[in-house]
């Protein structure tokens, strides 16, 4: 074993949906210290403000952002508006069903990173099909709301085996690990910090927030614990005395892939917390 550590930036915790009809919330977003924000075109946008809203975007992402911004597409038609700008880290593929609809976009909108939101049952059957279909593919994600109404489920358990579907499909894909849906309910606080404790049990990455006020309870409930820092400084220390498989003082065995989740979590330590504070209305 050796003492190697994570490098790189620090991977998103927290991604902030915003309606791209909106230009002034999306300057707020952007400053708001959301990890990414996510350019909506979709869902919050009414149909007869589509085209106001691409063309805002397009205007906004015309220059690089220091903030990574991902756009939630409406429709292929919003491709070509938007592939290339300097601005757009990603665009979001809503309601994806098939490895074809991965073709499809990645020949219109070349070098562009993908990301596929699963949102029904032909989704999730597909996911591993969905997320090794191409090279442009950055990773796979659900849209619960319409995946409860596809399946019919009226509680959250209900979509516990989906979620380990795509986290599983994900990671055999070599995707990082996909990210939480939303959680709608801007005001239960308490509620998303459970929800988001069993998603990271689940093996979900992060979360998508549709309010400012949710980001900080999801750094905090993706970030590790400090019993969690304190075990994993504990396992690299003890990895970097001892080159091969080792117990602890408490009778825990550590092997090669206990140290790199180890490593895994010192990294995470080290990002910034207490910036994001509760916004108001």
């Amino acid at each position: 074993m050796t003492g190697s550590t994570v490098r790189g930036p620090h991977p998103p915790l927290t991604w902030l949906y915003v309606p791209g009809d909106r230009p002034d919330v999306v300057q707020k977003a952007l400053a708001c210290g959301a990890d990414a924000v996510i350019v909506d075109l979709e869902d919050a946008v009414a149909v007869d403000r589509r085209e106001y809203a691409r063309a805002a975007t397009a205007e906004l992402l015309a220059s690089p952002r220091s903030t990574p911004v991902h756009v939630r597409i409406a429709g292929e038609g919003d491709i070509p508006s938007l592939a290339g700008l300097p601005g757009l880290a990603g665009l979001r593929l809503p309601k994806v069903t098939h490895a074809s609809d991965i073709h499809r976009v990645a020949a219109t909108a070349p070098h562009t990173p993908l990301y596929a939101l699963l949102e029904s049952a032909l989704g999730i059957e597909n996911a591993h099909a969905i997320a090794t279909a191409h090279p442009a593919v950055g990773g796979i994600a659900l849209g619960e709301a319409d995946l409860r109404a596809d399946l019919g489920v009226g509680n959250d358990a209900g979509l516990d085996w989906p979620r380990s579907r795509v986290v599983v499909a994900a990671r055999a894909a070599g995707l990082p690990a996909p990210v939480q849906s939303v959680y709608p309910d801007v005001r239960d606080l308490e509620g998303l910090a459970a929800s988001c404790a069993h998603g990271r049990s689940l093996g979900f990455f992060g979360r998508s927030a549709i309010h400012p006020r949710q980001l900080p309870v999801i750094e905090r409930a993706y970030l590790p614990t400090a019993r969690e820092v304190e075990s994993a400084a504990e396992i690299v220390a003890a990895a970097e005395k001892d080159a091969g498989a080792l117990a602890l003082a408490d009778g825990r065995f550590v092997d090669a892939a206990i140290v790199a989740a180890a490593h895994r979590t010192l990294f995470l330590a080290d990002r910034r917390t207490g910036s994001l504070s509760p916004s108001g209305d």
